[in-house]
């Protein structure tokens, strides 16, 4: 199935599939609230049949934009957005410790018929304007299956230490939050997505149960309002996320069905990592929209249909 990429220079990339249905808003003009945390954001995600699967600035939590690279907890900025959590304190507006990602450019940017490939160039700044990181981000779109009623974006990150001290990499729940540990790249849902259903590969437990727990791939599946029927996203590790030879540091599910939805690829949900002055690290992740509501199966065979 053919797409049309069109870049509107300063603003955004969109990608639209065959029928005109607009699947992809990806965003990198900056925000005009710093306490947000301007950063790029992918919003509106849609599903081939027009099914809007993001949510952006929700009334609970303004900093939550479709889908973004975030980092909650990172050497005392916030690069997640809005409050921060301070052990014993709960959680506070702290305008001073939230940063920033600047887009750079994009060092690569191909589009064809089928698929797109960029790469992006950021720095990230900590409040006050001193440069902490610099990312190469990957963003491609490709496998847009009208049969199966899916399309595939894979998101990457590789992520080099600027300051001449380490970077700490951590979350709510290494400063003292039970089960808090968001930070990475996060996917907000829209509000008919809360209380949908969260799969496994291996198991039959539910969100609540699947918090901070490891695996290859979740699901989310949810009902829309307005419109009948479901959708499903599917949030994959590429292999050599989850191999302790390759990775930084272990990853773990951040997920919640209420009283919000919400995913996030957590590499720093128990315990804080460093990242030594000129390091880097990097991982890839998958993301899978589909009409329908897919089961367990229906989902491992298809991510086996698309190979890394």
């Amino acid at each position: 199935m053919s797409i049309r990429v069109t870049h509107t220079h300063g603003e955004a990339v969109t990608v639209t599939a065959a029928g005109g249905t607009e699947i992809l808003r990806y965003v990198y003009r900056p925000d005009p609230e710093p306490f947000e945390s301007r950063k790029p954001y992918a919003h509106p995600v849609r599903t081939l049949a027009g099914r809007t699967v993001t949510g952006y600035r929700p009334n609970d939590h303004r900093w939550h934009k479709g889908l973004q690279m975030t980092a909650s907890h990172l050497s005392g900025q916030n690069f997640w957005g809005g409050n921060s959590y301070v052990h014993g304190r709960g959680y506070l507006a702290l305008p001073e410790r939230v940063g920033s990602m600047r887009h750079e450019g994009f060092s690569a940017f191909t589009a064809g018929d089928d698929r797109l490939d960029c790469t992006e160039d950021l720095t990230w700044v900590a409040n006050g304007g001193a440069e902490w990181a610099r990312e190469e981000r990957g963003l491609s779109v490709h496998s847009v299956d009208e049969e199966a009623g899916a399309w595939v974006l894979d998101w990457s990150i590789r992520l080099t230490n600027l300051r001449d001290t380490a970077l700490e990499f951590g979350s709510p729940t290494t400063a003292g939050r039970e089960m808090a540990g968001y930070t990475g790249l996060q996917w907000r849902g829209p509000r008919d997505f809360t209380g949908g259903t969260v799969l496994a590969p291996d198991s039959d437990a539910g969100a609540a149960d699947l918090m901070g727990t490891q695996g290859p791939w979740l699901a989310f599946t949810a009902e829309h309002d307005e419109y009948d029927g479901h959708s499903t996203l599917v949030f994959a590790h590429a292999p050599e996320n989850l191999d302790e030879r390759t990775a930084v540091h272990a990853s773990h599910w951040f997920v919640r069905a209420e009283p919000i939805p919400s995913v996030a690829f957590s590499w720093a949900f128990f315990e804080e990592f460093a990242l030594p002055p000129g390091g880097s690290f990097a991982y890839r992740y998958r993301i899978v929209v589909a009409d329908g509501a897919w089961d367990r199966d229906r989902v491992s065979a298809h991510l086996k249909g698309v190979p890394w």
